[in-house]
């Protein structure tokens, strides 16, 4: 892998300038996606006693997403690289922005259940595509903030999130109910940016309009240094790497943090004050625009010649540690400091591990393992949510949920930790 400090004043001036013109419009993509993902979480607080929702009911609901994702993941990535990301990511955001609409016209378990694993099948492919889209763009040594940069769309879209999905519940329009107008108004932005992809993102560097010819022979020559003659490049090698594998493991129990986290917290947030559903929103702001910050720093510090792995398992451990912690706080305040932290420890890990796949794999074998991995991982997005509502319904409390999210954290710290990578800053 190229060291940041090896790259020429051409090459860091195109780096700059691919930067610039795709980051901020594939995080405003994602943070799109994200919350048309977790505004379930905030649509629970009045949804589920409308249309009959026990918490074991919802927990289903919500993870059920993750399995229509899980079997249409690895094939999506392959038709994207295939007929380009322009294409396909258009036809992704457009059918997906619609199913989330949909989803306002939801009236009991069943048809929840139904629209969720559709709305997964829909939205399959567009995570990996834009990480496996950011390697035809991006050296490895500047992945860390390219990817912080690109992920920090997740906290975001609940800062920003927060705040509106509570105030529509609180808001109903057009003789729908609050959660019924939340779906309708926040499904139409992923319809509209699906048209407006097909104009504004090029499939490779060659086809961007906004670089000259020399930027793009400088890209694609600074890329070509970067690969190395021992990544996998076929689909074969990719789906049976051992690291692969390894990867697909710790992505699991990130994942399972990340959702059993994002789906649940406004009611663990409600439950420890007894708020209002608006006050749930504003509250909620605090620990994702924290875990914001992080995000992007922890990132752009692993880049600075720190050990990946280390990046990686660090805040792994300091979740584990933070929601171990808020199961024995009584406090309410100390309560939401640990639930915080531990919001913290898990979106400070994401960019650096998406790091490590996308230096080991390249070619189709990017495309079907980064696929992979991140199929597998997010039946941490199944897991997570189920796991929780069951506890809480035959417990009556958050307790067990959150010892669950913390023995995941705990084994994604471990797992990276058995990862055998040479540091390459």
């Amino acid at each position: 892998m190229l060291h940041q400090s090896a790259f020429s004043a051409a090459e860091t001036a195109v780096v700059r300038k691919a930067a610039r013109h795709l980051i901020p419009f594939m995080a405003l993509l994602y943070f799109v996606s994200f919350l048309d993902r977790v505004n379930i979480g905030y649509a629970a607080l009045t949804m589920n006693a409308d249309i009959g929702l026990s918490a074991s009911a919802f927990g289903f609901g919500a993870g059920i997403f993750f399995i229509g994702y899980f079997l249409f993941e690895v094939p999506s990535n392959l038709i994207l690289k295939r007929v380009g990301a322009r294409r396909w990511i258009a036809r992704i955001m457009l059918s997906w922005g619609i199913l989330s609409a949909a989803t306002a016209f939801v009236e009991g378990p069943v048809s929840f259940w139904i629209i969720r694993f559709l709305l997964g099948v829909a939205e399959a492919g567009f995570f990996p595509g834009m990480i496996y889209y950011l390697t035809y763009w991006f050296p490895s040594a500047v992945r860390g903030r390219v990817i912080g940069g690109f992920l920090i769309a997740v906290p975001l879209s609940s800062v920003l999130g927060a705040p509106v999905s509570t105030w529509l519940l609180e808001t109903p329009m057009f003789g729908f109910a609050g959660w019924q107008t939340m779906f309708l108004l926040e499904g139409v932005p992923a319809a509209l940016l699906g048209v407006v992809v097909l104009f504004v993102l090029p499939d490779r560097p060659m086809t961007a309009s906004w670089l000259s010819d020399s930027e793009k022979t400088t890209l694609e020559g600074l890329l070509d240094k970067d690969r190395g003659p021992s990544q996998h490049t076929s689909l074969k090698a990719g789906l049976l790497s051992l690291n692969v594998w390894r990867f697909s493991l710790i992505y699991f129990g990130l994942v399972v943090g990340l959702y059993g986290f994002s789906f649940w917290s406004p009611q663990i947030i409600k439950a420890l004050g007894n708020l209002s559903n608006i006050e749930v929103g504003i509250v909620s702001i605090v620990p994702y625009a924290l875990a914001a910050v992080a995000l992007y720093w922890w990132g752009n510090r692993s880049d600075q010649g720190g050990d990946r792995v280390l990046h990686l398992a660090m805040p792994a451990f300091l979740a584990a540690v933070a929601f171990a912690i808020s199961i024995f706080v009584a406090d309410p305040m100390l309560n939401f400091i640990a639930l915080t932290v531990g919001a913290v420890g898990i979106y400070a890990s994401l960019p650096v591990f998406w790091t490590l796949p996308t230096q080991a794999l390249s070619g189709t074998a990017a495309a079907g393992g980064i696929a992979l991995i991140n199929s597998i991982g997010n039946l941490g997005g199944y897991a997570g949510p189920v796991v929780i509502g069951s506890l809480l319904d035959s417990t009556g409390g958050f307790a067990g949920g959150m010892l669950a999210l913390a023995a995941a954290m705990l084994a994604a710290g471990l797992l990276a930790l058995s990862v055998k990578w040479r540091n390459a800053g």
